[in-house]
């Protein structure tokens, strides 16, 4: 089966193509996606048997709250050009990637479940993003329902590691929290946005890149699949983890700004009732230490060391 990947040079799709070089990999060097006509292009280059769709706009809390109109206006036309430019290409199998930035800002029981996706509105520092991605997940359905075609979602829960964006502006907390307090000096003081207490289930990235080859055959179901490890985590809890691995003496504060939503976690039920029994979840405490041992080479290699 020829597999196309989009979003073949973003965090995930880079780190899949390591474990899956036969698969296809295209990029926004390759097609620009927001356009029709180059993504109906890309399709007759490739003529794929299955899609794997992963490209979108993504950044981290502070990038997406203060840019709303250009994550909606890109993710959305990305998602619908390549949902129905496979269809009319002839592609029976897309296996699109969700965000929990697409749950709701808060449901009446955690952790939530699959069907709670439209039980209501997305947090404010996510609601372009997590609707363009609600939107991707009513097409497939739409078109799996209308004209038989095997498209389904997958949502992940927050993901770090080897690879990940390291920008401060566009990072995710894991990256910008390595960053920060590998940088800082010993005795200086590190600050973080918010309080320190919203929980986010951290999913190392090689574990969903083992994960993505098995749902892309098993999960035949217009119901998306959440992928999320058991940990719950603190922002202050993952911070003293990390901190207990490069043992190095900072002080943290925090300037109660910016905290986003309180708790996104996903129930991984479904997700473990669907994979083999020898599938587990890297726990935070080792997919960090690998994280920053990644981390402490790059940054070495960028200066010489």
């Amino acid at each position: 089966m020829k597999v196309l990947v989009t979003g073949g040079s973003g965090f995930l799709g880079k780190r899949l193509k390591s474990y899956r070089p036969n698969w296809v990999y295209v990029s926004s060097d390759d097609y620009d996606l927001t356009s029709k006509n180059q993504c109906a292009r890309m399709y007759k280059d490739v003529e794929p048997d299955a899609v794997v769709h992963l490209a979108a706009r993504v950044g981290g809390i502070k990038d997406n709250s203060e840019k709303q109109a250009e994550y909606f206006y890109q993710n959305t036309m990305i998602n619908t050009n390549v949902i129905h430019e496979a269809y009319k290409h002839g592609v029976t199998r897309l296996l699109a990637s969700l965000s929990t930035c697409s749950y709701p800002d808060t449901v009446d029981r955690y952790p939530f479940i699959e069907q709670d996706l439209f039980s209501g509105p997305p947090a404010a520092t996510n609601f372009s993003y997590g609707f363009s991605k609600r939107m991707m997940h009513v097409q497939c359905k739409s078109y799996r329902e209308q004209y038989g075609v095997n498209y389904s979602t997958f949502c992940p829960s927050n993901l770090y590691g080897p690879g990940d964006e390291m920008d401060s502006n566009k990072s995710h907390f894991v990256s910008a929290m390595i960053k920060k307090i590998h940088e800082a000096q010993p005795g200086s003081i590190v600050k973080f946005w918010g309080t320190g207490k919203p929980l986010r289930q951290q999913l190392y990235v090689d574990d969903l890149v083992a994960a993505i080859p098995w749902i892309l055959n098993h999960h035949n179901s217009s119901s998306p699949i959440i992928v999320a490890p058991d940990q719950n985590l603190s922002i202050r809890e993952m911070i003293k983890i990390f901190r207990s691995i490069i043992d190095k003496k900072v002080h943290i504060v925090f300037d109660g700004s910016l905290d986003g939503q309180y708790r996104k976690d996903g129930s991984n039920e479904k997700f473990k009732m669907m994979m083999p029994d020898v599938f587990k979840f890297t726990p935070f405490e080792e997919g960090i230490r690998r994280t920053y041992e990644w981390y402490k080479k790059k940054d070495s290699s960028n200066y010489g060391g």
